[in-house]
């Protein structure tokens, strides 16, 4: 049976950046010994459930997990392994933030047992940062990143493009110099209004606007090209890495394989089932004094469901999805009209988008997919 995926979410930040819609929450005090035995109950029940797998790869996502204590990581890293057991290989990612604080932490977070770190530079220009709501500037994240590459074997980080009024020769300049950085993996995001964000409601009164969709496009294919050109291709739409360094926990996802979610708002697939957490922070840690899980939901997926889900998870990749998990998916006419325009491919077993079909893989799946 395959490794089996772990999700850890820690739903704390320090403030909340505009553009983002994850399930992140200010706080003035955490209780961290309460949290911290609260995530290792929502993992045990967890286990008990998925008894005989092994995990082949957990992260730390949220929120920002490199604010909790180092103590706490160890102690979910070791319950996981006791639980299940670690793969030899495994790959344990923590997400973090570029401030001092928490760069202060990475040695110990390394020796709590995370091998690879990915790390919300942003941007690599102080305006953009503080358009973006970061509290960090180009200085510290940098700062942050030498400190990282020290402390980590494996290391990404992330940054956002298609900025208002962001011109191409900017971004280039952005990320050549990104690239010069040596890591084996970037995760490059065009900034999107995400609903319910303060971005949505400066767009809402005409106070922001974005890039239109043909200079999105533009910014898109000249990051392919780069990152190509510097040894770090397109694996996902916007994930690049070094051949061999891909993210193996996101891969899981992207090709709709099993994990467990735990912590607030966490989603999970296990066995056919689509399980999700409470998502409110202080509604979890109730459920999970009450039950002993933070589960919300357990809901069965039909085929079809699981179909659907392969094809949006799985068209996202380079590699494309296997044409086996996609069957009564997809419009074979429509697939077929794409595959004439050149944006889709049959190879082999995978369906797959093209080069031009990527930029407008939205529109495409729109098109494909039955339900």
């Amino acid at each position: 049976m395959p490794p089996l995926a772990l999700y850890i979410h820690w739903p704390f930040c320090v403030s909340k950046c505009p553009y983002c819609d994850f399930n992140s929450h200010v706080r003035e005090a955490v209780d961290q010994a309460r949290w911290c035995d609260a995530l290792l109950a929502d993992m045990a029940h967890e286990a008990a459930l998925t008894a005989g797998r092994q995990v082949g790869s957990i992260f730390f996502g949220g929120g920002t997990p490199s604010l909790m204590p180092p103590a706490t990581v160890a102690a979910l890293i070791a319950a996981a392994d006791r639980h299940w057991g670690l793969a030899p290989d495994c790959e344990i990612t923590l997400e973090a933030n570029p401030s001092s604080v928490e760069a202060a932490r990475f040695a110990d977070i390394a020796a709590a047992g995370v091998n690879r770190v990915s790390l919300g530079l942003q941007a690599l220009d102080d305006a953009a940062l503080a358009f973006l709501g970061r509290a960090h500037s180009v200085a510290e994240g940098l700062a942050a990143l030498d400190t990282a590459q020290a402390a980590f074997a494996r290391v990404s980080f992330d940054l956002i493009y298609a900025l208002p009024g962001q011109p191409i020769a900017a971004w280039e300049a952005e990320l050549a110099r990104a690239l010069a950085f040596g890591t084996e993996h970037l995760s490059l995001y065009q900034l999107t209004i995400e609903p319910g964000t303060r971005f949505a409601t400066l767009a809402a009164k005409g106070d922001l606007v974005i890039p239109d969709a043909d200079a999105a496009a533009d910014l898109f294919e000249t990051t392919r090209s780069m990152t190509r050109a510097a040894g770090l291709p397109a694996y996902e739409v916007s994930n690049h890495a070094r051949p061999g360094a891909e993210s193996r926990h996101n891969l899981t996802y992207w090709r709709y394989a099993d994990y467990a979610g735990i912590g607030p708002g966490a989603h999970g697939r296990r066995g056919g089932l689509a399980t999700q957490r409470r998502r409110k922070p202080e509604n979890w840690l109730a459920a999970v004094d009450r039950n002993g899980h933070g589960i919300e939901a357990e809901d069965a997926l039909d085929p079809g469901t699981r179909a659907t889900e392969a094809l949006l998870m799985g068209l996202r990749l380079a590699e494309g999805v296997e044409l086996t998990a996609i069957a009564g998916a997809v419009d074979e006419r429509a697939v077929a009209l794409l595959a004439k325009q050149g944006l889709l491919v049959r190879d082999g077993t995978h369906l797959r988008a093209t080069d031009a079909g990527m930029p407008v893989l939205e529109a495409i799946l729109r098109e494909i997919a039955l339900t």
